[in-house]
């Protein structure tokens, strides 16, 4: 496996009672694998948004396109979503992001991502990164990727830029600039891509030139067979070699 996964594995943080491990043993065709696993829970892209609406200080957010008021509905629960008197900004969004992400929050380990989170050690593991779902869909439907395609190349700097563009758009012009928006999507253009650059460059600790593979199906080895990259199809990975490591015990 190399030595500095054992390394890393053996440094996970012992949690509490009650709390997810941050390293779990998998076996997977023979091999025994140390996974990270950690649910960022409510910074999913659309739990994000409202996180990001909490900490605005006025009645508006920075993130939200010029000419739009409105509420966000996310749980149940309704957040404002009205829109700055000057509009939408790359700069002041990312500060509200930034403070939704909780980057500052102490950390008492060696390392953390972002909320006091570990992260995991580093590692080769890190070179080669794979993003999935919303990662792919919103920078398609901003041009950053080709929407036919089932995977693209990026970086974080490339995040950057088309944030950069996103939050000079209005409602008046978001549609003809980005059709592939969805409707209920548009108002939150500027807020998604800036959230998705500072969640890899601030959250995960990410540097702007690093290629990220976008995917959003997987080929099943040399099939024909193509599934919907997601969080399920690594939950079914989990569970399957779950089960293989309990047939071991026995």
């Amino acid at each position: 496996m190399g030595r500095h996964k054992l390394l890393a594995a053996a440094n996970a943080p012992n949690v509490t009672s009650g709390e997810e491990t941050y390293v779990k043993e998998l076996f997977l065709q023979g091999a025994k694998y140390y996974l990270y696993v950690h649910s960022y829970l409510n910074y999913g892209l659309l739990a994000a948004r409202a996180q990001i609406l909490k900490v605005a200080t006025n009645s508006y957010s920075y993130c939200i396109l010029g000419g739009y008021n409105g509420v966000y509905d996310y749980g149940g629960e309704l957040y404002n979503a009205s829109s700055s008197p000057s509009g939408s900004s790359f700069t002041k969004c990312r500060s509200q992001v930034i403070k939704a992400l909780k980057i500052n929050e102490p950390c008492k380990y060696s390392k953390c991502t972002f909320g006091g989170v570990w992260n995991g050690g580093g590692g080769a593991g890190q070179k080669t990164l794979y993003a999935a779902s919303y990662f792919f869909d919103r920078p398609s439907d901003v041009g950053l990727v080709d929407p036919a395609a089932t995977s693209a190349m990026a970086r974080p700097s490339d995040f950057k830029e088309a944030a950069k563009h996103a939050c000079k758009v209005t409602m008046n012009n978001v549609e003809t600039k980005y059709p592939n928006v969805r409707k209920n999507d548009l108002p939150y253009v500027c807020m998604d891509v800036v959230y998705q650059y500072t969640l890899l460059v601030n959250g995960f600790g990410l540097k702007p030139q690093q290629n990220i593979a976008l995917v959003r199906q997987v080929q099943y080895g040399d099939s024909d067979f193509f599934g919907e990259a997601a969080w399920p199809l690594g939950s079914a990975i989990e569970a399957v070699t779950s089960e293989k490591i309990n047939l071991k015990q026995f």
